[in-house]
């Protein structure tokens, strides 16, 4: 795993683009500590830099930027393709030979071979890269299907600037800077920035799955589209239309050899490696496939609270003696988070709201104390229907769009406006409730059951559901409040409950989960791998029915009953507890004090500029 940075210029107005563009990669060291490098062509007008976490062939042949073997091509890339030990031996039947065992390498020769639209569609991996083409004089960005590497670009006077993360940019003498007020609005109301913007007016992130060429003589007014070679909406679509009937148990078997391939080639690393594990069903499944298909030692990861129906630890610690692997647990508490807090800023260079980036951190840095690389589960929810909303929230909606909207607007009014009152007295009557009727934090509950009945449609129904504010409060100016900024498009005629799955897909998944893991993971040197993001599983699960999926009141079905050729159930039917912090027992007890002083007149005035705590909202 490494940075990336670049830029193109004009030879007059940048003086030493060498030293600038050290910079800007030296900005993203935490991403690659262990190698950096440089290429500038002067008279062609363009720098790329590299900061590499040496992960496949340690040697300095795996060294980049990275020049083909005809020295066409220069590459600067951020990831991995796992499949590259395949497409090696394809290649070599061609005819090719290779100087190193990098997977650098392996790409650069595709791109020779094959073009790079056909090179990138055979790439089974995690990247994003910039590619430059000596001969057509051209850039080209290029971001993986699922989204899980980011890259930055866009125009900052006439330079044309490009990086991992924002901090490599804001290291370039022609920075501007500008907030967008648009970006601040989805942040305000969705808790991050989503793509293709970023908090920037003018810079952009690269949507997942598509390439950008822009050529050394196109100008700041031109800033051509991505282009698309690989779609979710296709996938989901063929599915709705071609989907195959298969007997339960042959897909099972087919799930079981589709994942087992995926992990077989995600444990290719030269350097250690190890794997998160919750205790949940998607990292339990993981490290099971782990030790079969590895057949080694497996070194599993933890990190757990010591606050009541937030502790996943002694799940994980049950989990990980039946599969025997080598545990470490860490527990985390305020005094922590107050650690990290600080630091949250420099890591994600922009606002993010997710309360388990803490966490998260905390784990991907305790990880980082033993392996180079770890695997996780992340995924494994909006594949296969693992969050709560997707079995209850249309059943909820078709029912309260029968009733009268007067009465619809009365229930919402009732839900919103007394819901602690409701939620205190649910507590008290559950005990004597059955089971399935009982349930954790009954108040954000019934705020979402609000939100519902007063939802004109199901995609209003998720947009609420996944809203943190309304934004129009905070920024009545804006254009774009709450507009949906996915460059894919919801296919028709499939189940409600898969709508919101694909939503969570390609706008939840790329947006939020894996920004939080990459900065997470990034900002500890930790490279972080996701089995369930191979496209190849994405396209598999698609084309399972949804009855596979969701049954018996509950998602996962079909991954819970692959769990089970390798745990007792005893470890796996218990309720789905998320990533979540206790961050509000945290506010209400040790952390109130420092919370107050946050929010105090005095640091929120505008002419105070906070240096300390968590800082100020962008830093620059």
């Amino acid at each position: 795993m490494c940075g990336v940075a670049g830029f193109l210029f004009t030879h007059k107005e940048t003086e030493d683009p060498r030293g600038v563009v050290s910079r800007m990669a030296e900005r993203l060291r935490h991403r690659g500590p262990d190698d950096g490098g440089s290429w500038v062509d002067e008279a062609a007008g363009v720098a790329l830099g590299h900061r590499r976490l040496a992960v496949i062939d340690l040697s300095a042949d795996g060294r980049q930027p990275m020049i083909s073997h005809d020295g066409r091509y220069v590459l600067s890339c951020n990831g991995e393709i796992y499949n590259f030990i395949e497409l090696r031996d394809e290649l070599t039947r061609e005819g090719v030979r290779f100087q190193g065992r990098s997977d650098t390498e392996v790409l650069l020769v595709a791109v020779e071979t094959w073009g790079l639209e056909e090179a990138v569609r055979r790439f089974v991996g995690m990247f994003a890269f910039a590619l430059w083409d000596r001969t057509e004089k051209t850039l080209h960005l290029a971001r993986d299907r699922m989204g899980e590497k980011p890259i930055y670009y866009g125009w900052c006077g006439k330079s044309f600037l490009f990086g991992s993360e924002l901090k490599a940019l804001r290291a370039h003498p022609d920075w501007e800077g500008e907030i967008s007020a648009d970006a601040l609005a989805a942040y305000m109301k969705l808790g991050c920035v989503s793509a293709p913007h970023s908090i920037y007016r003018g810079i952009h992130k690269l949507p997942p799955a598509t390439i950008l060429s822009l050529r050394a003589s196109d100008g700041p007014e031109l800033l051509p589209e991505p282009r698309v070679y690989w779609s979710a909406q296709d996938v989901v679509r063929r599915a709705s239309t071609e989907r195959e009937a298969l007997a339960d148990d042959e897909a099972l078997d087919q799930l079981d050899e589709v994942l087992k391939r995926s992990v077989r080639q995600m444990l290719r690393s030269d350097a250690p490696l190890g794997a998160f594990l919750s205790g949940g069903v998607d990292s339990s499944t993981v490290a099971a496939l782990m030790k079969e298909e590895g057949g080694a030692l497996v070194r599993t990861f933890s990190i757990g609270f010591h606050e009541k129906g937030y502790d996943e630890a002694l799940h994980a610690r049950e989990m990980a003696r039946h599969l025997e692997t080598e545990h470490t647990r860490f527990y985390a508490g305020p005094r922590e988070a107050l650690e990290v807090i600080p630091r949250l800023p420099r890591l994600y260079d922009e606002p993010f709201a997710d309360p388990s980036q803490i966490p998260t951190h905390l784990l991907c840095a305790l990880t980082r104390e033993h392996v180079t690389v770890a695997l996780s589960g992340d995924g494994g929810d909006e594949l296969f229907g693992g969050y709560n909303r997707y079995f209850w929230a249309p059943g909820v909606w078709r029912w309260s769009n029968r009733l009268p909207e007067r009465l619809r607007t009365r229930i919402t009014k009732t839900l919103t406006s007394r819901h602690p009152t409701l939620a205190r007295f649910y507590e008290k009557i559950s005990p004597l409730l059955p089971r399935r009727y009982r349930v954790e934090m009954a108040g954000e509950k019934l705020l979402k059951l609000a939100d519902i009945f007063g939802a004109a449609s199901l995609d209003e129904v998720y947009e609420r559901l996944r809203a943190h504010s309304d934004a129009s409060v905070c920024l009545p100016g804006s254009q774009n409040v709450g507009k949906n900024f996915a460059t894919e498009t919801v296919p028709r005629d499939i189940h409600p409950a898969e709508t919101m799955m694909f939503r969570d897909m390609v706008e939840y998944l790329p947006d939020d989960i894996l920004v939080k893991v990459d900065r997470a993971g990034m900002g500890a040197s930790l490279e972080v791998r996701a089995p369930y993001l191979d496209h190849r599983v994405v396209e598999f699960v698609w084309s399972l029915p949804l009855r596979q999926k969701l049954r018996d009141g509950g998602g996962k079905w079909i991954l819970k009953r692959l769990l089970s050729r390798y745990a007792p159930d005893s470890l796996i039917q218990r309720p789905k507890m998320g990533f979540a912090v206790p961050i509000g027992e945290w506010l209400r007890g040790p952390l109130k004090d420092w919370a107050e002083d946050l929010l105090s007149e005095s640091r929120l005035s505008p002419d105070i500029s906070p240096t300390n705590g968590m800082g100020p909202l962008i830093v620059g």
